[in-house]
């Protein structure tokens, strides 16, 4: 089965969710800030968390009402950490339309990832259900610290470990908590939640290794970014980990904790061995 048919088949919730999350740039907020959200909003997105929150809520029977609150709640949980981190990164473009910070002042920006925060968490209490308050908010202190703690780790470093970590927190706990809250409003039955919430967190995981990917094979304009830009930023993924573990003796690799990140020749010449190499394949499997 296609992903187009997994999105097919919940396409009728998926435009729900949308009209739930519209809705938060309502006519009672301040001007600027509505345009903001409306701005964001316009630049859409494939809207997987919440697709993989139906699905899962769809299958155990889950009141429809509850899987489309949380898939707003969820979304907005998404975008307004996308908000935060293109104003921690710099980045003026996402999607190909400007960032906030590309048009906003930095505080402005920051505020408006707060409210969306704030709007998340607003439609997950709608839920009534104190547990799905709780995962929400260890779902966020999940993403703070693992950005903070990329933020203050060393740069270019190649560990299997740390990385699986950094991906965990960066995407797969989103994931995890899509597919854990829609089991918790379906079903009381823990064996199923634990298999929910590791469905979630696999899914997840897969989804950011196979991103990674993409940044040594993709092209840029689809990607959306330059090519090799992890390992130029000092991000060492698992297509690199693995050819590391695979050429231990490669200058250009061995450079890498010490600043050889900084050096776009050495950062190409490691993306041009890779993309040649069994890197990719293995990182597949």
């Amino acid at each position: 089965m296609s992903s187009t048919t997994f999105f097919t088949s919940v396409q009728d919730q998926l435009q729900f969710v949308e009209q739930r999350i519209r809705e938060q740039a309502g006519e009672e907020h301040h001007p600027d800030l509505r345009s903001a959200l409306e701005h964001l909003l316009a630049a859409g997105g494939k809207r997987i968390r919440p697709t993989l929150g139906l699905l899962v809520g769809n299958m155990l029977g889950a009141p429809e009402e509850k899987l489309i609150t949380l898939g707003a709640s969820v979304e907005l949980l998404h975008t307004a950490t996308l908000v935060h981190d293109d104003l921690i990164d710099g980045a003026l473009l996402r999607r190909g339309m400007p960032t906030l910070n590309a048009r906003w002042s930095p505080a402005a920006t920051v505020l408006t990832g707060d409210f969306l925060f704030a709007r998340a968490a607003k439609l997950a209490a709608e839920t009534d259900y104190l547990p799905l308050m709780k995962l929400f908010s260890e779902t966020l202190a999940t993403i703070v610290n693992g950005e903070l703690t990329q933020m203050f780790s060393a740069r270019g470093v190649i560990d299997r470990e740390n990385y699986y970590s950094r991906i965990y927190a960066k995407t797969a706990s989103l994931f995890e908590m899509s597919s854990l809250a829609a089991s918790m409003v379906a079903t009381e039955d823990e064996d199923v939640r634990a298999s929910m919430k590791t469905f979630g967190y696999e899914v997840g995981m897969a989804f950011q290794i196979v991103d990674d990917i993409l940044d040594f094979t993709g092209e840029q304009s689809a990607v959306g970014k330059p090519i090799g830009s992890d390992l130029l930023n000092g991000l060492v993924t698992l297509p690199a980990i693995y050819y590391a573990e695979a050429h231990p003796d490669d200058e250009d690799v061995l450079s890498l904790p010490s600043g050889g990140w900084k050096d776009t020749e050495r950062v190409q010449r490691i993306v041009d061995n890779i993309r040649k190499n069994a890197a990719i394949e293995k990182a597949m499997e």
